[in-house]
């Protein structure tokens, strides 16, 4: 099963991936980043840090899955992981939900909403970000919560819709619907 979790910064889509990871056996997808790694961040674990002269030669390969840009920096998936029969997971960008039912139509996605979008903003200033990036990653977050708080339509492109109120209610729940999931796929 291919998972993606999908919200806001700040709402917890790290935090629960690596709990999917460590407590229901998925693989991580790598997602692939054209930007500069932020304090913390490790190859292999957060990601894959590539220029964009190597990730050009990855496509001309023709090892990518999906490429996009956002927040300034380029993405990209790798096949093998995207259309791996293992049970993976990844963290998506909500504007990408179209063109990812497209690239993979088992995908499975799990919009987290944040009960209160004043608890991610703190979550957002408490990474290492420039105090520009900080400012622009809030502003987005805050246009990004609106959009799906208004737009239907954009919500029901998800699969599920769970709240996250940063406590351990919310991660069971998670917890119990990836569980779910899984036991639905085999």
């Amino acid at each position: 099963m291919l998972l993606a979790l999908v919200g806001v910064t700040g709402v917890g889509k790290s935090y629960f991936k690596e709990l999917i990871v460590k407590e229901l056996g998925f693989k991580r997808v790598n997602t692939i980043r054209t930007r500069e790694k932020r304090i913390g961040e490790s190859e292999g674990i957060t990601g894959l840090f590539k220029t964009k002269e190597e990730l050009d030669e990855l496509e001309k390969e023709g090892k990518l899955a999906y490429r996009f840009s956002v927040f300034g920096g380029e993405y990209a998936y790798l096949k093998d992981e995207i259309f791996s029969t293992d049970d993976m997971i990844f963290e998506m960008h909500y504007t990408t939900i179209k063109d990812w039912k497209k690239v993979n139509p088992k995908i499975k996605t799990i919009y987290i909403f944040p009960k209160d979008i004043n608890q991610a903003i703190e979550e957002t200033k408490k990474r290492n970000l420039s105090k520009e990036k900080e400012e622009e990653r809030i502003k987005e977050l805050k246009e990004h919560y609106e959009k799906v708080k208004t737009d239907e339509s954009l919500r029901n492109e998800f699969d599920y819709i769970v709240y996250n109120n940063y406590d351990e209610d919310s991660k069971d729940k998670i917890l119990e619907l990836v569980k779910a999931l899984k036991e639905e796929t085999k």
